[in-house]
């Protein structure tokens, strides 16, 4: 396997995909079977499929929006909302098939249609793939790992990142080599010729505060303890979110420090969360979120701060290696998604987010996404939606 990564910040998208096209080939010195993009929204995403599809016209394409642009191993590429990240896998003894579609009225049903097809692309029907890559719309995302493991069974992992535009107001899109969507999902199998190692993490701790959810559904939690759930967390936290309480206002930036944490398992002793960040305020003074909720379930106040999120995602990297014992000579590359509303709190430091991945991975090649909800799997083999979290998977020596 060789892997390459490119990247342009050109102000027009047929400028930025030929700088960009013309770096990989010199990088790969030949034409990706698979090419993974992520760009800034400021691109329009069926100009930018077209040409993509032109400069490499038997590649399969798997393309998500990100939020402000995306990072490889050369730094992070943003410059006025503007950027585009590729990277392209040559690997003829593997396989990889990649498949899209619009999400109708039963995701799960969608999901597992989309799955199948994408392992036919990949020309193994009836294989299990060792992996599988998600890109989706937000909003689908838990439906989504259920009909694919309606397909696969619950022991395929599952990892992505949901689709982001540059100021959360629905304009993210998808691309394959033949299609554009938007509310919409992509997925990508694959059967390499190496092994594979993933690590699925956040960079919070638990605090003393919990509660359990008397009132919710869905996304939306109304009652913490037959209280509002604004009330309960504005207390939690401080008063973080008083302003909003009156005028039901979005309170994405001021809650990405403190998400809502759920027990997934333990290792050791020890538990592991998945997350998820309050969004707004509702009208009932509940708080909607960017994951899905039950009524029963127990919550607890996460705390992050702005260095635990910076050096969190070299240390996820770095459990991507241990996985397999892997050091970084042994690998090709790697695949990195880093929470947009991470991105967004360390924004003046995001540099340091790509050394820190940069220094864990060998300065071997990697392409990095800045997404609206992550999908993982965490150590148990549990395949989960979650906010705020960073996943890694790293491609290792051939098999």
């Amino acid at each position: 396997m060789k892997i390459a990564t490119s990247h342009s910040c050109q102000p027009d998208t047929l400028s930025a995909v030929q700088e960009s096209c013309r770096q990989l080939r010199h990088r790969l010195a030949q034409d990706p079977d698979i090419l993974f993009v992520h760009w800034s929204v400021l691109y329009p995403g069926e100009e930018l499929r077209k040409l993509l599809a032109d400069q490499f016209p038997d590649c399969r394409i798997h393309g998500a929006s990100s939020c402000l642009g995306g990072m490889t191993e050369e730094g992070v590429f943003s410059q006025d909302g503007r950027g585009m990240v590729l990277m392209g896998l040559a690997d003829p003894q593997g396989a990889y098939g990649v498949a899209g579609g619009k999400l109708g009225a039963n995701t799960r049903e969608s999901a597992a249609d989309i799955v199948l097809e994408a392992i036919n692309n990949a020309g193994r029907p009836g294989e299990m793939p060792d992996l599988v890559r998600i890109s989706s719309a937000p909003g689908y995302e838990d439906d989504i790992i259920t009909g694919i493991e309606t397909v696969l069974g619950p022991e395929t992992p599952i990892i992505g990142g949901s689709a982001a535009d540059n100021q959360v107001r629905g304009e993210w899109e998808l691309i394959t080599h033949r299609q554009h969507l938007r509310q919409g999902l992509v997925i990508t199998v694959f059967y390499p010729s190496t092994t594979l190692s993933f690590a699925f993490h956040n960079g919070y701790s638990p605090t003393q505060a919990k509660g359990r959810i008397t009132k919710g559904a869905g996304r939306v939690i109304e009652q913490i303890d037959h209280q509002p759930a604004a009330l309960v967390y504005n207390d939690w936290t401080g008063g973080i979110i008083s302003s909003a309480l009156e005028n039901q206002g979005s309170v994405l930036a001021d809650t990405t420090l403190y998400p809502l944490g759920r027990v997934v398992g333990e290792i050791g002793g020890v538990p592991y969360f998945t997350l998820a960040h309050p969004d707004r305020v509702t009208a009932g003074q509940g708080l909607s979120l960017f994951a899905d909720i039950k009524e029963g379930d127990e919550i607890i106040l996460m705390r992050g701060t702005v260095e635990t999120l910076i050096s969190r995602a070299g240390r996820v990297a770095q459990a991507a290696l241990q996985a397999n014992r892997l050091t970084p000579e042994e690998i090709s590359g790697a695949m990195v998604i880093y929470c947009a509303g991470c991105m967004l709190t360390v924004k003046d430091r995001i540099d340091e987010v790509s050394q820190s991945l940069n220094s864990a991975l060998g300065g071997k090649p990697f392409l990095g996404a800045f997404t609206f909800g992550e999908q993982g799997c965490f150590p148990s083999g549990e395949n989960r939606h979650a906010n705020l979290m960073i996943s890694a998977i790293v491609f290792g020596p051939t098999r």
